[in-house]
């Protein structure tokens, strides 16, 4: 452990991140086909309202004639989608991805013309209905439990204006802020509604927080430093508990999450005995399992999540921002050097392999 410095549609809000469409193919001569296209500046919400009966359809082909023997193919339909979709069909079948601006993915074929084996009699387009649904796309996802100062610590690294209250659910939509460096880097940081214990059981936001944290590229765990208590009948929490009850939802959930880089902001510095609680804190993290007879074997996680940095932070004072500001970007540099070190690696593999072929 490293420590730098000390339904149809699901929707929250007016923010709709999964939907329910039909796709047709026309029907041949060579009828079109239903293609779902990435671009930017789109939302499912633009799509729903644009296209309330959520119906589409490729144009029909023509007919062969004295003039050609195979008819002019339908027109291709274009569902002009967000950049962070995955289609499925209604059994839940990946069909594609859109990961970026200008990709493409045919979600219904167009029919065929008629031939010696149809009877020459031309055939329908695919008919199906898919879903699309949207995982944000962020450099960085903040995890914690309502009311650990999430939003309040987004809004001071960076632009972003979440709503912030001194009660537990206050994002009840994803928020992404873009963190700016005196050099124009940028770094984006999603901040998710918060997690309740259960939320693998799809319990509070459940599924709709967790499939976000699937395309961040690293985690930041956000704790209060003097534990949490969700409601007065939910039992107390601390730091230490808190951290582990976090990385049990998400094993539970996909275990391969935790294979991404993380890091820990502990806000709420500026709190009685916070200096004392984070020193506490820090021997217990220096040795997560010597304390797991504390927890019970439901909040036990299988391996304790090995933190690239701790950070102490203090939202409401800004103590510790511009610290943690350094540590995420060179928490995300080191990872883009070892990504490249390990291309760099492959290829040269691949040609002493080519090479050796050769001779």
């Amino acid at each position: 452990m490293v420590r730098c410095g000390f339904p149809v549609l699901r929707k929250y809000g007016s923010f709709i991140d999964n939907l329910r469409i039909y796709v047709r193919g026309g029907s041949g001569g060579k009828g079109g086909d239903v293609w779902v296209v990435a671009q930017d500046g789109m939302s499912l919400k633009k799509i729903k309202d644009k296209y309330p009966s959520k119906r589409f359809v490729a144009g029909v082909g023509a007919n062969s004639s004295i003039r050609s023997l195979k008819g002019v193919k339908g027109n291709d339909c274009e569902i002009h989608a967000p950049v962070g979709i995955s289609i499925t069909n209604d059994d839940g079948q990946v069909i594609g991805e859109l990961n970026k601006k200008g990709d493409r993915v045919i979600v219904a074929h167009g029919g065929r013309g008629g031939s010696f084996v149809t009877n020459f009699l031309p055939s329908k387009g695919q008919s199906r209905i898919i879903r699309m649904d949207l995982k944000l796309v962020a450099d960085v996802g903040l995890v914690g439990f309502p009311n650990a100062g999430k939003s309040s610590l987004l809004s001071q690294l960076s632009h972003a204006k979440p709503k912030i209250a001194d009660y537990p659910f206050t994002t009840m939509r994803p928020e992404i802020g873009k963190l700016m460096y005196s050099d124009y880097k940028q770094i984006s940081v999603a901040d998710l509604p918060g997690l309740i214990e259960g939320a693998h059981l799809n319990k509070g936001m459940g599924h709709k927080f967790l499939k976000h944290v699937e395309r961040t590229k690293q985690l930041l765990f956000v704790v209060d430093v003097t534990g949490f208590q969700l409601s007065y009948k939910a039992p107390f929490r601390t730091a230490f508990e808190a951290i582990q009850l976090l990385t049990k939802e998400l094993e539970l959930y996909k275990a391969e999450l935790l294979s991404k880089p993380a890091l820990l902001a502990v806000n709420k510095m500026d709190l009685e005995n916070a200096e004392e609680k984070f020193k506490e804190l820090m021997q217990q993290l220096q040795k997560p399992e010597a304390f797991y007879h504390l927890l019970t074997e439901e909040m036990t996680p299988l391996r304790p999540v090995q933190f690239h940095h701790i950070i102490p932070v203090s939202a409401s004072t800004k103590y510790g921002i511009e610290e943690l500001k350094n540590c995420i970007r060179k928490s995300l540099d080191d990872q883009d050097d070892l990504e490249n070190e390990q291309y760099r690696l492959e290829k040269l593999q691949s040609l002493h392999s080519s090479t050796f072929k050769c001779t």
